[in-house]
């Protein structure tokens, strides 16, 4: 028998179980950052709104027909509402005769604290018109949901600092424009032991109310979040807490599940839409959005939570992003950090434009970035222009912590800003600094970053520093870090550039 064909054998006996494996796989239904889910369904279409935290514009609003393949549409709020400062966390959707109400939570401008805003809407994907502060409880009040029942809507909500009792999911009615609370509030369940619970959900099921919560630390390398849940006969009495609990919890590929809403298909199953680290990749691609399926046993009548399983759990071909910038728009999945810049951004002729304010202590510049679906991946750009300012491409955690490669004047240079203090890793000339310049950033799983520049096609010259640069340092706590386009110069300045692309390996 050849070597050849044992070999063929020894592939044949084994390719099955091989396929088999990746067929047991989980994925990200949306892949990339997208915590605190979520999701309603308007006949055959599924719409799911996201935390966008720092970036706006805020609160992306995906569509989907399966609820498996997702398509990002736009947000709820192109500016930020007036009384908002930032920390736009947990949107939650729900729908009343012909309005589409979000009630979501955002950290108020006068005095810092998060508390819950509402908006509506006659569409669930555009038009949303802000309605201010509804719920200001205690230190702070975040994590909105909305529950009918028999006709009356309530509204509950995880809240903080009331009179030196532990954090508390409390609950009020709803006035029925939804727009404001009535009565007095109630305690669904109180955190007596200290470990956190928020991010909840209610479902009935028989006589009973079910209390779906997240408990634990949601956020970071450190985070151990998970899924619970607790009954109760009654809306506005104590809910108590299941034995069994976790119901969702740490798979070998998954860590720290939580934060979800559920929805119902047309066949009549029920779904929970919730967020989750990849161990892979983890805060370096956020909490990213995941499926499970909901059950019941018939002889406990408590609920179980199966995550989904799909084909592959590695960042696809679909998830890459390129832009020639001939489209009469800029293209939907582009945020920044609205906190630190102010950028103006056009697009026509096959060019981006990019400039705007940069406001004091912003070390990095503007930043239009896309979220990262893996910690391997490969951005290009064009730049076209020359000028004193820089442009080009970044990897931008916050404004005192990012790192990128751009053009200035007649040079390319490779920089860092860290605990915002910004370090020029390495610099060279362009032979011909009239000419566009061809710039790339590449990500490693190990997390490191090399960067590279050309003004002829094919040929790319690797700008190196002392040693390779990690990015570890990017992850903000409660988001992943992101990349994009960069310009940092004065007001009467601006990038041009003619291409980007975004691939993964």
């Amino acid at each position: 028998m050849s070597s050849l064909f044992r070999c063929l054998l020894f592939l044949a006996a084994f390719l099955p179980a091989i396929s088999t494996a990746i067929a047991q796989q989980q994925k990200a239904v949306i892949p990339g950052d997208f915590a605190d889910p979520s999701i309603i369904r308007k006949g055959t279409q599924y719409f799911a709104v996201g935390t966008s935290s720092e970036w706006a514009p805020h609160f992306p609003i995906y569509v989907s027909t399966n609820l498996t393949d997702w398509k990002q549409i736009g947000y709820i709020f192109d500016k930020a509402p007036e009384w908002t400062s930032g920390s736009f966390w947990a949107p939650e959707y729900y729908f009343n005769k012909g309005t589409y109400f979000i009630y979501y939570t955002a950290r108020r401008k006068k005095d810092g604290v998060s508390y819950i805003g509402v908006a509506t809407s006659a569409y669930p994907d555009k038009g949303f018109k802000d309605h201010g502060v509804i719920i200001e409880h205690g230190k702070e009040a975040i994590d909105a949901f909305v529950y009918n029942d028999n006709g009356q809507r309530y509204i509950t909500f995880k809240a903080y600092g009331l009179d030196k009792r532990p954090i508390e999911i409390l609950g009020s009615k709803l006035s029925a424009d939804g727009l404001k609370l009535e009565g007095e509030t109630f305690s669904l369940l109180k955190d007596e032991k200290g470990i956190g619970l928020e991010g909840q959900s209610i479902l009935k099921q028989g006589d009973y109310y079910y209390l779906f919560y997240s408990a634990g630390n949601c956020c970071g390398i450190q985070c151990d979040y998970n899924v619970r849940v607790a009954r109760s006969k009654s809306l506005t009495t104590p809910f108590q807490n299941y034995q069994n609990n976790p119901i969702l919890a740490e798979t070998a590929e998954w860590k720290c599940p939580g934060h979800g809403t559920f929805v119902s298909t047309p066949a009549g199953k029920t779904f929970y839409l919730y967020h989750s680290y990849n161990k892979k990749n983890n805060v370096f691609t956020g909490r990213e959005g995941m499926l499970a399926e909901l059950s019941w046993d018939n002889q406990t009548g408590w609920p179980s939570l199966k995550p989904q399983i799909t084909a592959t759990a590695i960042a696809s071909k679909s998830s890459n992003f390129s832009d020639t910038f001939d489209g009469k728009k800029v293209a939907q999945a582009w945020q920044w950090d609205f906190r630190n810049s102010d950028p103006v951004v056009k697009q026509t002729n096959g060019n981006l434009y990019l400039r705007g304010a940069i406001k004091t202590g912003n070390s990095s510049g503007i930043v239009l970035t896309l979220r990262p679906v893996s910690t391997s991946f490969t951005v290009t750009t064009t730049v076209t222009n020359q000028n004193t300012a820089l442009k080009g491409l970044a990897f931008y955690g916050d404004a005192n912590t990012a790192m990128g490669i751009g053009v200035t004047k007649n040079k390319v240079e490779y920089w860092v800003v860290k605990d915002n203090k910004r370090e020029v890793i390495a610099t060279e000339p362009l032979p011909s600094p009239t000419r566009s310049v061809n710039l790339k950033l590449v990500a490693s799983p190990d997390l490191t970053c090399k960067v590279y520049w050309s003004q002829e096609p094919g040929k790319w010259t690797e700008l190196k520093g002392e040693g390779d640069y990690s990015y570890q340092f990017l992850p903000q706590w409660d988001r992943s870090p992101r990349v994009g386009l960069n310009f940092k110069g004065s007001p009467d300045q601006q990038a041009v550039f003619s291409s980007f692309a975004l691939t993964y390996q």
